[in-house]
């Protein structure tokens, strides 16, 4: 009953972690990195781009940096944000999410 019940838990917390948003404007490489279609070299692009020009104004901004085009925004926008704060996966859920990939 005890491992059911650790295992419900754990299930409601890996969900409210994989809805996480993660804000363009305050994201560090790594949270970036932790977004699914985006490596690190995206992620130093998007930062380059933030210290550059500023902060992002939408996530239709990405377009202007190099290795986004509109089809991979539209797949990314339900991760990305640029509004509140970043509600980015720690580092230890996203370990452990790259090694189940």
């Amino acid at each position: 009953m005890k491992k059911l019940l650790l295992t419900f838990i754990l299930l409601i917390i890996s969900t409210s972690i994989a809805m996480a948003t993660v804000n363009l404007n305050t994201a560090t490489k790594e949270d970036l990195d932790g977004v699914k279609g985006i490596g690190p070299v995206k992620a130093q692009s998007i930062i380059d781009y933030r210290k550059k020009n500023g902060s992002f104004k939408s996530v239709d901004e990405l377009e202007n940096v190099k290795g986004f085009g509109s089809k991979s925004i539209k797949k990314l926008r339900s991760e990305l944000t640029v509004d509140g704060t970043s509600s980015a996966k720690p580092a230890a859920v996203k370990a452990a999410d790259k090694k189940t990939k």
